[in-house]
């Protein structure tokens, strides 16, 4: 991948339209989203969306430096489409 496609991929906007469009703070979520479910809710995300996906690393130095977002502790909760695409692929027994 070009330097220029992974920046067009990492910019504010893009990792800004994902905390808005499937992360909710959730207080009561106790230690919230791990590192594992916050990557796959993000890529489950990015398919939907039709948008690129940034590694692992990336994302969470993105939220972290942008947002204080932490990947290990953070109260966080999933929620809108990409939230139900990610739980029905975790879980495809549920269905």
């Amino acid at each position: 991948m070009s330097a220029v496609s992974m920046h067009k991929m990492t910019t504010n906007a893009h990792f800004d339209r994902f905390l808005t469009e499937a992360i909710a703070a959730d207080q009561e979520a106790g230690p919230g989203l791990g590192p594992d479910a916050l990557y796959g809710l993000y890529t489950s995300w990015c398919l939907i969306t039709h948008s690129p996906t940034a590694p692992p690393k990336v994302l969470f130095r993105a939220l972290k430096d942008l947002h204080g977002i932490s990947p290990t502790s953070n109260a966080l909760a999933m929620t809108g489409p990409a939230a139900t695409d990610y739980i029905l692929a975790s879980a495809p027994n549920v269905i």
